[in-house]
Order: C-alpha cells, then sequence, then structure tokens
C-alpha cells in the first residue's frame, strides 16, 4: 500500500497513488488528483478527491468534496454535506447534511436530510431532499 503522510489529524496520499483492497483512514483524508482506490473508503473525518481520481466501491466519510472528473462506482454515504465537482460520475450519495451538484455531474439517486443545490445540466436518478435549488441553465 502506498504510504501516507500525516500531518496532525490529516492524512495525504502521494500523487498518482494505487490503492488495492479497502482503505480506512482514522482522520480526515486529503486525496490528490490522478489516485486511484480499486476496494471501498472509509473516512471517519472528512474526504477531498483530487481531480481525475476514482474509487471502485463506496465512500463512507463524514464529509465529502469530490473532484471534477472524479469517477465512483459506488454510492457515497456521508453523515455531513456533500460536494461534487464539474463532470465527475457518482454511483448515488446518501448525505446527513447538503448535496452540491456542479455542472455536468452524472449521478445516481441522490437523499439529502437538508438542501440539494444544482448548479448548471446534471444528468441524474431521484433526487429526494428537504428543500431543492436549481441554479443557473
Amino acid at each position: 500500500m502506498p504510504t501516507l503522510i500525516r500531518k496532525g489529524n490529516t492524512y495525504f496520499a502521494e500523487k498518482g497513488s494505487y490503492f488495492e483492497g479497502n482503505v480506512k483512514v482514522d482522520g480526515d483524508f486529503v486525496v490528490p488528483p490522478h489516485t486511484h482506490f480499486w476496494g471501498r473508503l472509509n473516512v471517519t473525518g472528512s474526504l477531498e478527491l483530487g481531480p481525475r481520481s476514482s474509487v471502485a466501491l463506496e465512500i463512507s466519510c463524514r464529509n465529502a468534496l469530490i473532484g471534477s472528473q472524479c469517477r465512483v462506482k459506488g454510492p457515497i454515504i456521508a453523515h455531513g454535506d456533500v460536494t461534487i465537482l464539474d463532470h465527475a460520475s457518482v454511483h448515488s450519495v446518501k448525505a446527513g447534511g447538503k448535496v452540491i451538484l456542479r455542472t455536468g455531474v452524472i449521478v445516481g439517486d441522490v437523499t439529502s436530510e437538508d438542501t440539494i443545490i444544482v448548479h448548471g445540466k446534471i444528468k441524474s436518478g431521484n433526487l429526494i431532499g428537504k428543500s431543492m435549488k436549481v441554479l443557473g441553465n
């Protein structure tokens, strides 16, 4: 498994790393661009998944920021907020907080216990939340 660098409660992966199997990080996890996970990703804190990274199975975390052009083939399960940036592809989202979907996102069903905010045109399954805001065209 590639080395993780720890600074306080935050862990950093090396750019372009490949992680085989399931990965569990106790804390926040910052993932640089072009990093790939071939199993589940379980983060007890917040996750920042860098652009063009991928996760083969599910992600579970407190909060998630999914970078542009990422691919997540399993569901994202977050206790808090989830932001999915431009042109990312995600199987589905279940969030306890807000969900923000940016232009060009492809996502299955999205369930939020708070607001779902859509910026621009996306492709999605069902969007279920406390309220819904659509911004842009």
